[in-house]
């Protein structure tokens, strides 16, 4: 295929761009606090080619990975592609060489072997090493500065899990990142590998455990106790795979599971909880312990949110008619048996976020993004084919929700938090915004929000030169973790 498809993969925002540039002192609109002083990293999906098949799905496209670099209120810009084993064998043969979503049986057989993980979805930054991964094979490290690529990461071959997920979680007292990957013994295998890394990055533990099945474990958490692992019944088959099928088809009629197992403990202590079937959740606000109860804030829906997941798994449902809410799951350890607590919190959404200093601890306070059905219909694009248009925060202690609604024709890409050193002040949100302009044509800006008071809308814009497509995650660095990582590149540089 020469051409892109004419699909929701690659129309609205999901239009390949397909461009390397940067760009110094943007224009900004309103005033950043002086405060707001580091690099907010992007994920953002792009296909370099046309895909082999017209079926591909955006979750396939090639990693870039993108920086706003503030600092004295000034905004620079760069965006490059993560070159991959995969990205830089397609390039050199000037054609799409991989074939469908995590298929390699659909691959051209000159790539028989290869590396296929295109390193999209989140940038992670810990032990002064920034990390763009994908849940499908290890993560690729590129320099915080050039965000030039130098190379696929292993924590120098300590690492056997052959994946890593794009949603570990870091204990902001230990800095120790806690984090797994799934399929880690092979491609539909039931291996589970759960490791943890210290606050300089070294790889101290990796445990592997199996799930019930094989599913798409996408996001977990930890709290100062115990390591949460969901399950969800979006499931990979080998056979189907030879077949040329789909990696994930979800199973309406399958239970969901929970396992819990102390944090710093072994895998046997794993503990299994039996949820409701056919529902689904990708991403989770937090986790954290209340005395023998464990409560986990979950962006629960009543079946899967991908399209092309629930019409593998033959689940017809139109993507305006699925169900779900801000849900607290909450565990009691102190009794037996498989059952668990269940209550809605908040409207349905999902891309949610806490301020770092909050992870695993009880939060106060936490955005997330939904659609908004007074504000028009959705812009099309981004992972799940609809973009949203209203950024949420939620107190879950009282029930006090607030929401920063867009005009029609516009689309909200997850936010960063960006935290204030004024104990009474709740930071800064920093997100992409994009305004349809035409059929396929964007114009995007990035948004500086007082994350305390949301519905005032954006402090500062910062209009793009360029249309920007749908970012997956993002990770805020400051600046001064910034410089303690070149300054020890450099000693390391001069050893």
């Amino acid at each position: 295929m020469t051409q892109f498809p004419h699909t929701i993969h690659f129309t609205g925002t999901n239009t390949p761009i397909g461009v390397e540039w940067s760009a110094r002192n943007l224009d900004v609109i309103g005033t950043i606090p002086e405060e707001i002083d580091g690099a907010f990293f992007r994920a953002v999906p792009d296909p370099a080619m046309a895909p082999i098949f017209e079926d591909e799905v955006a979750l396939s496209a090639d990693g870039m990975v993108a920086k706003f670099d503030i600092r004295g209120g000034t905004v620079d810009y760069a965006i490059k592609y993560v070159e991959t084993e995969r990205y830089l064998l397609e390039k050199e043969a000037r054609t799409a060489l991989f074939g469908r979503y995590r298929n390699p049986y659909t691959d051209d057989p000159s790539v028989a072997g290869k590396d296929r993980t295109v390193a999209n979805t989140t940038p992670v930054w810990h032990g002064g090493r920034l990390l763009m991964t994908k849940e499908d094979g290890l993560g690729y490290e590129v320099d915080p500065e050039t965000l030039e690529t130098i190379g696929r990461f292993d924590y120098y071959g300590a690492l056997k899990s052959e994946t890593f997920t794009a949603h570990p979680r870091i204990d902001p007292e230990t800095g120790e990142m806690f984090f797994f990957g799934y399929e880690a013994g092979g491609l539909a295998s039931l291996d589970v590998a759960y490791g943890i890394a210290d606050k300089d990055g070294n790889l101290i533990s990796e445990q592997w455990f199996k799930q019930p099945y094989c599913s798409t474990i996408h996001d977990f958490t930890i709290t100062e106790t115990y390591a949460v692992f969901p399950i969800f019944p979006t499931t990979a088959d080998l056979d189907r795979l030879k077949a040329g099928g789909a990696h994930w088809a979800h199973q309406q009629d399958l239970e969901s599971w929970v396992g819990i197992m102390p944090r710093y403990g072994k895998v046997e202590d794993m503990r299994w909880f039996k949820g409701p079937k056919g529902v689904s959740a990708f991403h989770f606000l937090n986790a954290y312990d209340d005395g023998d109860l464990v409560h986990l804030d979950v962006c629960l829906s009543d079946t899967c949110a991908f399209g092309f997941m629930r019409e593998a798994g033959g689940v017809e449902r139109a993507q305006q008619s699925i169900q779900g809410g801000m849900t607290r799951w909450t565990f009691d350890m102190s009794k037996p048996g498989e059952e668990f607590e269940s209550r809605v919190i908040g409207p349905p959404g999902d891309m949610p976020r806490i301020p770092d200093a909050s992870q695993g601890r009880m939060h106060r306070k936490g955005w997330y993004l939904t659609i908004n059905p007074e504000g028009g219909p959705p812009v099309l694009g981004g992972p799940v084919g609809v973009s949203f248009n209203m950024l949420v925060q939620i107190e879950p202690g009282n029930g006090r929700i607030e929401a920063m609604p867009l005009e029609p024709g516009m689309a909200i890409n997850e936010p960063v938090h960006v935290p204030s050193s004024d104990p009474d002040k709740d930071g800064w949100l920093l997100m992409v915004v994009d305004r349809q302009t035409g059929e396929n044509s964007f114009d995007s800006e990035l948004w500086v929000v007082e994350a305390d008071a949301v519905a005032k809308g954006p402090i500062a814009r910062v209009p793009m030169p360029l249309p920007m497509r749908a970012q997956v995650h993002g990770w805020w660095v400051s600046r001064e973790q910034l410089d303690k990582a070149k300054a020890r590149k450099a000693q390391a540089a001069a050893a």
